[in-house]
């Protein structure tokens, strides 16, 4: 399985042909017949095949299964969820999964048991598909293991151990208890009339009895909330309080030995996990080629015969993504039949432009491509075809700007590449072949890489203009012209391939129609004929225009000292504007200082007149300017002027500094013996605390923890501690004493 996977892999037949023919968008269409995120991974990777016998392995898959569409037996279901989480999780150590994922990889693996069983049967049927069926193990094993454990609803079976069997007959025994003592509380208090109509509710997974406030303290339990109007507080009766504290323990219990289950589960599939990769790369393999399956149904393809004699004979061909495109437009799609054989190797397809000369060439390559890797394609099932070692596109606007390249230097790099790689084993398709130069000299140029791919007996399709390339491939033996064919009525485009005749490009008569004055088209034909005395005229010309060239490149030169100038006095500029940019920000915090000082006054103002309190007007303003003087102070310390007040802050300073040093070291002393004094006292109570024997009623916490409970019980080692609202058990040196029991 994994070896058909990573095989579809090739070096001659590379990205920019796939990009060149559209081969990811047909990938795309393909991709949303998958019906798992894994298979859609996949099918978007695909690359063509190059060894044969992988090839013909997989179409003759996607063959048989698009074949039971329309047999009585129809493949089972093959849908699965992915589990590549779940089995990586199981490969490592002491882990586990949750119920319900196991129940997942129990479910992928009755599914691939089902389907290797089907394969089995119907061997005959589907001989292909059982040959990759029998790399994949069918065992029952994982399921039944599985099974014995989890639920069909994803959920440990009581069953599963004699303890857990016991632990949830004790939690059902308690829910009872719980049920019955709320039935009586119930029926109490609504005889005496303390609840509302509605009588109880449900807080937090627990039932509760809906009281009225009147009446909140003639019910014993515990307060859990009141209703929006506060007319009705709901209280948890108490006897079911103490039945709710053994159904917490015995719910943790169950919790911890589903988890030992769940261990003991994950421990026993393990060893299968090598297994269950293998049975997501069938799925998924299997997932890829029903969508491959899928597509070609809608889009009536079909397995041509690939045969081992070098040819393409493509009747009646389709280009797929043109006839998805016009069938959502409700558009008739004509056909193509083309072609390629030892007498007819290469063909010249010419002809005005929008005659559909780059669709006819796309649809040969794309349809190649696609068979290449593995995909069945829209033809008549008389078509027949061979497997080209390298495939090679040279279409649409080559103009690389990342790589400053005009467009016909790419396509010379193109056509180096071509040369190198081109053998008698190749399919070439380039559209508008020798264009991006001169006319004769670029039509001189593609005559000679015409020849060259001729001589090395390799298979091709080209569109061109050029004259002298429709004239060549009338003198080559096995090179063939051909033309789009057009109404030359109504110059409508046929879309219709005629072979063995080159095509008129109808350069004037499609201007006529276009409405070019009849006047002016006579003009242009004159033309034709005196084109070459225009030759020297026209180097005269350039001559002339490279002098004028010359002059502009000393006149720029000149245009860049000067800008270079500019941009020194811009900067210089720049410079004043960020200078007076500061000083408004100093302004600016200027004015902000004045208007919050401004506030403050005015606030102090405004209570003055509302009190007319001078007095406390007078200490207030005063307390604020001290404030505010102070704050100055910090940040504008005053410096000292003369000599003589220079030389007493410098004795000031140098005390300071030395009363500072005095009170460090009486501080560490007293940090030293603070510490001795600690840690005589933290010995003598881990001493006291380690000697003392704890009592029923005593608060304490484990020693990991922070909630504090009250023992309950003492028995032997263990001790139950009590908090509040469930009970736990713990040996007594896990345990550290908060308060003893008030006697």
């Amino acid at each position: 399985m994994s070896e058909i996977k990573d095989s579809i892999l090739t070096k001659n037949i590379s990205e920019k042909t796939a990009q060149d023919l559209e081969f990811p968008t047909v990938l795309q269409h393909v991709a949303e017949y998958c019906i798992s995120e894994l298979g859609k991974t996949t099918i978007l990777k695909i690359k063509p095949i190059d060894k044969t016998e992988t090839l013909q392995q997989e179409l003759n898959l996607v063959n048989e299964y698009l074949s039971s569409f329309i047999s009585e037996n129809s493949i089972p279901n093959h849908g699965f969820e992915n589990i590549s989480q779940e089995v990586f999780t199981l490969n490592i150590e002491n882990s586990f999964l949750e119920a319900s994922a196991f129940l997942k990889i129990a479910t992928v693996s009755e599914t691939v048991n089902e389907l290797l069983k089907f394969f089995k049967k119907f061997e005959t049927y589907f001989p292909t598909l059982q040959n990759i069926s029998l790399e994949v193990e069918n065992t029952p094993t994982i399921i039944n293991t599985i099974n014995k454990i989890i639920t069909s609803y994803g959920e440990v079976a009581n069953n599963a151990s004699p303890q857990l069997k016991e632990i949830r007959k004790e939690i059902a025994k308690i829910r009872g208890k719980i049920g019955e003592s709320f039935t009586r509380d119930l029926s109490k208090y609504g005889a005496s009339g303390f609840l509302d109509d509605i009588r109880e509710s449900v807080i937090d997974n627990h039932r509760v009895l809906a009281v009225l406030a009147m009446h909140r303290r003639k019910v014993k339990g515990n307060f859990l909330g009141t209703s929006k109007s506060g007319n009705i507080v709901y209280i948890a009766p108490q006897a079911t309080l103490n039945y709710d504290r053994e159904l917490q323990n015995l719910t943790y219990e169950e919790q911890q030995e589903v988890t030992r289950i769940l261990k003991e589960l994950a421990a026993e599939i393990k060893p299968f996990v090598p297994l269950l990769h293998l049975y997501l790369q069938y799925l998924t393999h299997l997932d890829c080629i029903a969508a491959k399956a899928k597509y070609a149904k809608d889009l009536n393809a079909i397995l041509p015969k690939i045969t081992s004699e070098k040819k393409i004979d493509f009747k009646n061909a389709y280009h797929p993504i043109l006839w998805k495109k016009n069938q959502e437009k409700n558009i008739e799609t004509v056909p193509q039949s083309i072609i390629l054989n030892e007498k007819q190797q290469i063909i010249v397809i010419s002809g005005p432009n929008a005659g559909g000369k780059s669709i006819t060439l796309k649809t040969i390559g794309l349809l190649q491509v696609m068979l290449q890797s593995g995909l069945l394609i829209p033809v008549d099932e008389r078509s027949e075809t061979s497997i080209f070692d390298t495939i090679l596109t040279d279409i649409g606007d080559n103009q690389s700007i990342e790589n400053q390249l005009s467009t016909y230097s790419y396509r010379l790099k193109n056509m180096r590449y071509f040369l190198r790689k081109c053998t008698k084993n190749t399919l070439f398709l380039i559209d508008e072949f020798g264009t991006g130069s001169d006319p004769e000299l670029g039509g001189a140029l593609a005559e000679i890489f015409l020849e060259e791919f001729y001589d090395k007996k390799a298979f091709g399709i080209i569109t061109t203009h050029y004259s002298n390339l429709k004239v060549l491939a009338n003198e080559l033996e096995n090179v063939t012209n051909a033309n789009m064919q057009f109404n030359e009525r109504t110059l409508e485009p046929l879309y219709k391939l005629y072979v063995g005749q080159a095509g008129s490009s109808f350069t004037f008569e499609v201007a006529q129609k276009n409405g070019i004055p009849y006047s002016l088209i006579n003009k242009a034909k004159k033309r034709v004929e005196t084109e070459k005395i225009r030759l020297d005229k026209t180097i005269s010309k350039l001559q002339k225009e490279r002098n004028r060239l010359q002059k502009n490149s000393d006149n720029l030169e000149k245009q860049h000292s000067k800008g270079k100038e500019h941009i020194d006095n811009l900067q210089e500029k720049e410079q004043k504007v960020q200078d007076k940019l500061a000083d408004f920000q100093e302004l600016y915090d200027s004015n902000q200082k004045m208007l919050t000082i401004g506030r403050k006054v005015n606030e102090l103002l405004n209570h003055y007149l509302q009190t007319n309190n001078k007095k406390q007007f007078n200490a207030e303003l005063q307390k604020w300017i001290a404030t505010e003087k102070t704050k100055f102070l910090k940040k504008n310390p005053s410096k000292p002027k003369t000599k003589t007040e220079k030389k007493t802050a410098k004795v000031v300073a140098e005390k300071k500094q030395e009363t500072i040093k005095k009170v460090e070291k009486e501080i560490l002393k007293k940090v030293v013996e603070v510490r001795k004094e600690k840690k005589i006292e933290a010995t003598k109570i881990a001493k006291a605390k380690a000697d003392y024997l704890f009592k029923v009623n005593d608060r304490v916490r484990l020693l990991d923890g922070n909630a504090v409970g009250t023992i309950d019980k003492i028995e032997k080692k263990h001790v139950f501690i009590n908090y509040g609202i469930f009970t736990t058990k713990a040996k007594a040196e896990q345990l550290e004493l908060v308060e003893k029991a008030k006697k």
